[in-house]
């Protein structure tokens, strides 16, 4: 995308918009699968990150799986055309309906306690079924994203794996995989290879396991000085360590749920300047945005790079820089993208771009202060296709029931 797009975005579809190149997203699945060796492997996409059914069904061109953890994205999985066969249902903390969701709707579902398993059974015995391993190991960009350890509340404990065995021989469940996700945003290939080592250690347990699934968690470089995960190391290194499983053990396939991978560095939120006001220490300025549709900097104290949209004519050249705190429109006061960030001069007007938001960026979205839902659109290169529509004040009314208050 260059800036010419996004200012003709802004005219025809305004602000807030979120938009996705979708050339980015296929470069990121194809250099994933290009660097893992293995076979028979499957990537099944994590579809929190974003489940607009356009986005889910690139994903399925590509031959890619779905990862759902509710009953609703098993619902948009198979509304974007995917068979049940590629979704893998990981919830926690179920209900009894919605575990018999999945099994009306023949998806694998993955067990994440001791619990939900023998629920599992008591649903529907005799049939396949996969768990969650915690294997005591989490990692990630920040202490809400770690998904692993003591103090995580997901997987059963890789030690209570007697516990495992003895609920599927009571309802004669076939253990098909073991899963674990040990958090996310994760740089480092050596932190989640160290998860696998464990989660195979579990699957050496269970001689008739058909897969082992690893989970995501593969991060990108939010701020300017990260260095990108070495995929291409990451792939080499895990190729190998499952296949020394193999030569030990038995033949299984491979399974990844890569999201913000596939996603994050795909999206923009494209945001204008409506206010510039200065104190006598910082300068403030709002936008038409606010983190009721992007929460990740209230909510993890995320950083994203945030750009001045301006006629290429205006950027040659080194330009002044002014330390400023872009705000939202939302009234609270955690409601701030960047504090003190070095940006052009801005004016009411400006067109801005906040990066890589096309993971947990709409996904996380609401209408709190009843300000509508953002639009979003696809870029394919020249083209340029709405797949949401903006909110509206009469969706702000949906699902509200008429109540007559004078008794």
């Amino acid at each position: 995308m260059d800036f010419r797009q996004l200012t003709e975005i802004r005219t025809t579809y305004g602000t807030p918009t979120y938009v996705y190149d979708k050339q980015v997203m296929v470069t990121q699945y194809q250099t994933l699968a290009q660097s893992i060796h293995y076979t028979p492997l499957k990537i099944y996409y994590a579809c929190k990150a974003n489940t607009n059914c356009v986005i889910l069904r690139i994903f399925k061109e590509l031959g890619c799986g779905v990862d759902c953890v509710s009953p609703g994205e098993v619902f948009l999985a198979l509304k974007a055309g995917f068979d049940s066969s590629d979704i893998l249902f990981t919830g926690n903390n179920l209900t009894n309906s919605e575990m018999k969701y999945a099994v009306s709707h023949d998806v694998l579902m993955t067990a994440d306690s001791l619990s939900q398993l023998e629920l599992y059974g008591q649903i529907n015995p005799e049939s396949d079924v996969c768990v969650r391993i915690n294997p005591n190991l989490g990692a990630g960009h920040h202490k809400h994203v770690i998904t692993g350890g003591l103090q995580s509340k997901f997987g059963i404990y890789q030690a209570d794996v007697p516990y495992i065995r003895s609920l599927l021989h009571k309802y004669n469940l076939h253990l098909k995989g073991v899963h674990m996700h040990i958090g996310s945003g994760i740089l480092e290939p050596g932190l989640l290879l160290k998860g696998v080592s464990s989660l195979l250690d579990v699957a050496s347990e269970f001689p008739d396991l058909e897969f082992v699934d690893i989970g995501g968690g593969l991060g990108v470089p939010y701020e300017p000085e990260e260095a990108p995960m070495d995929v291409q190391k990451f792939g080499e290194l895990l190729t190998d360590m499952i296949t020394q499983w193999v030569e030990q053990h038995h033949q299984i396939a491979l399974a990844l749920e890569p999201g913000r991978f596939l996603v994050a560095e795909s999206g923009i939120l494209l945001t204008t300047v409506t206010a510039v006001k200065e104190n006598p220490k910082y300068t403030f300025v709002g936008v038409d945005t606010g983190f009721n549709h992007f929460m990740r900097p209230a909510l993890y104290n995320a950083y994203h790079e945030i750009v001045k949209v301006e006629p290429s004519e205006s950027r040659g050249g080194l330009q002044e820089r002014v330390d400023v705190t872009v705000c939202g429109d939302i009234c609270e006061s955690a409601d701030i993208f960047a504090r003190n960030r070095a940006l052009p001069p801005l004016k009411e007007g400006d067109l801005l771009a906040i990066l890589d938001t096309g993971a947990y960026g709409f996904s996380m979205a609401s209408e709190y202060n009843s300000r509508p839902l953002p639009a979003e659109v696809l870029v394919d290169k020249t083209t340029v296709t709405e797949i949401r529509k903006r909110g509206t004040f009469q969706d702000l009314l949906r699902n509200q029931c008429e109540v007559d208050t004078n008794g």
